[in-house]
């Protein structure tokens, strides 16, 4: 069975508030839920249902929690168990993988909402390089298992392919809205810091040179203060 896409990093509902930058309030979210209709309208819970929504739900947890684990692809049955589930439940729901996807998509885009949504330093803050920097590693650390299985199968998902451009986009313009002017109008030094703060640069730190969080950190800081003069 095939593993779950990233978050990315993604966004759950409305992320940041009107006084942040136009470049930020433009990112495009997941749709928001149609309003709830009026309790004199709202049919009676049907149980047998609800169950299901439950069972879909621990089965979507459960597929996120062992690719954070280390597992790539998860078998069925290890999803079934972990989340006590039978093996025909897992199959039931989830025979396309690419709703599978979505769902756990949008289930990471809940819990990354809060590190999305903090507010940005100034641009003239004296360690601003610092603090985006510092904000990544967080962000990169918390979906790193989940981001590595995803590129794994990518090529057989639209959908992933789609979730990694989304999340490379949001990144970058977060970065272009936190950096000052005279560092984004070049086009070439943009891409620049877009490049040293990725995730891919991230990975390659933390999986091929075999950094620690703290070391990869000050490579990436050290990048990026080059940049800066």
């Amino acid at each position: 069975m095939a593993p779950i896409a990233p978050l990315l990093v993604a966004f759950a509902g409305r992320l940041w508030e009107n006084d942040q930058p136009e470049s930020l309030r433009n990112i495009k979210a997941f749709p928001k839920k149609a309003p709830m209709s009026s309790s004199k309208e709202k049919p009676k819970p049907d149980g047998r249902r609800l169950r299901s929504e439950a069972s879909r739900l621990r089965i979507v947890e459960a597929m996120r929690d062992l690719v954070r684990e280390g597992q790539v692809a998860p078998r069925a049955e290890d999803v079934a168990a972990r989340a006590n589930v039978g093996l025909r439940s897992v199959f039931r729901h989830f025979d396309d993988m690419e709703t599978l996807y979505r769902e756990i998509a949008a289930l990471m885009r809940t819990e990354l909402a809060p590190l999305l949504a903090e507010q940005l330093p100034p641009a003239d803050a004296p360690d601003l390089l610092e603090q985006l920097v510092a904000r990544r590693a967080k962000l990169f650390e918390k979906i790193m298992p989940l981001r590595l299985a995803a590129d794994v199968h990518s090529h057989t998902s639209p959908f992933l392919r789609e979730d990694r451009h989304w999340m490379n986009e949001s990144l970058r313009a977060i970065l272009r809205a936190s950096l000052p002017a005279a560092l984004t109008k070049d086009r070439a030094l943009l891409d620049a810091f877009d490049a040293a703060m990725s995730f891919e640069f991230w990975r390659r730190l933390r999986e091929d040179q075999n950094l620690s969080v703290a070391q990869a950190r000050r490579v990436v800081e050290r990048v990026a203060e080059a940049l800066a003069k």
